[in-house]
Formats: structure tokens, sequence, C-alpha cells
């Protein structure tokens, strides 16, 4: 905790949630909830999301530590549940601010007027288990070149073994391989050369219940 207060930090922020049908954009949400008691904040860890982290220590000194609220996936499942019961895949854009940080780019609209900038996604398996398609590793591919920080969130409910993964492409060896392939639609991908995987883990990622965050539903 020492170590992430330290340095900057990025932080999703929560006011709540709202469902809006047809309407674009979407309102932005005028009720403020008032921030939690200081809760402990506690670390992802290969074991809270499954599987093992070949580069996880090395990579979290590189990249800035990401803080989420404790609230939001589960938020943002209970919103999907209608798409979930009808077996269709629901997507969200996460964005940010970035502590000490100034002018950061903003690419939406909504993130602009809220001075946001795109810290990754989250989206639902409604049926599979939870991992990383190849459609999904080529949304991934766009936001981590804009952020190396970015993450994406793949919230799986009927998978028994891990209800949500937090993941991020190798870096160099997956992000090589995404920026050199050409194929659209669901196909493989070699393997590094080097033996890494071509996504894993995120372990600079934080679950912090002391956050707020907003949810814009623009369908």
């Amino acid at each position: 905790m020492k170590e992430s207060l330290q340095k900057s930090s990025i932080y999703i922020l929560r006011k709540g949630v709202h469902t809006v049908t047809q309407s674009s954009p979407s309102p932005t949400i005028s009720c403020i909830h008032s921030i939690p008691h200081v809760a402990e904040v506690s670390r992802i860890t290969s074991a809270d999301s499954a599987g093992s982290s070949s580069d996880g220590l090395a990579a979290s000194k590189v990249l800035k530590d990401v803080h989420i609220s404790a609230q939001l996936m589960e938020d943002f499942l209970a919103l999907a549940r209608d798409n979930t019961d009808k077996d269709l895949e629901t997507c969200g854009v996460l964005g940010a601010f970035l502590c000490l940080a100034l002018n950061e780019e903003e690419i939406f609209a909504i993130q602009n007027e809220q001075s946001l900038y795109p810290v990754g996604w989250i989206h639902t398996h409604p049926s599979q288990r939870c991992f990383m398609s190849s459609i999904d590793l080529h949304t991934q591919f766009s936001y981590q070149m804009m952020v190396p920080e970015a993450v994406a969130i793949v919230m799986a409910p009927t998978d028994n073994s891990r209800a949500y993964g937090i993941f991020r492409l190798s870096d160099p060896s997956g992000m090589n391989i995404l920026k050199e392939c050409k194929e659209t639609g669901y196909h493989p991908h070699r393997e590094p050369s080097d033996g890494s995987p071509i996504y894993d883990h995120c372990s600079n990622v934080y679950v912090n219940p002391n956050l707020r965050f907003e949810i814009c539903d623009l369908r």
C-alpha cells in the first residue's frame, strides 16, 4: 500500500448505477453516493482471478497501479443480467483519471466531458469460460497501444472456476503478435517465441472499496 501511494496511480470512480434506454448520449448521472468508510485496499493477485503470472512482479514496477471500485464488477454484472440471460455479451469502456497528472488525452465524448481517459474495458462471457478470445485480444491491443496500463475485465458468471479475470497483453511478446496480425473474426494466434503467454493476469490492479464510479448506459 505504501508503494502505491508514493507513485502515480490510476483511479476509476464510483457514483452510481443507472439504466437508460433509447438515449444517445446517455445523460450524466447526477446522484453521487457518499464515499464508504475507509477500508483496506486489496491487490489483485493471480490467485484472485486464477492462473499464474510469469512477469507480474516485473510489470507492476513499470506500470502505474490501477485502482478499481470494489463494487464495479458486481454492478456491471447486474446491469448486464438481461443480456446474460439471453446469452448476449455486454461491453463497457472504463474511464479513469490519473493522480498527479494533467492534460490527459480524451477520446470519447463522455470521457471528454468528465476529463477522463480510457483505461480499458469490461465485458461479459454469458455462457463461456473466463478467457480472452482472439477478438478480445485485438480489442485489448487497441486500448493498450493508447495506455500501457489498460486492462480487460472479463465477467464469466457461468464459469465455476472463476467468475472474472483482469487481463492485459504481455509486453512486448503479446503486443508484437497482435501488431503483426491482420486477421479478423475468431482465429488462432501463434504462441510467443520466448515461451511467455500472449496475455496474462494483471498484477498492478487494486480493488479499492473507498472509490466511487459512474455507469453511463448508452443503450
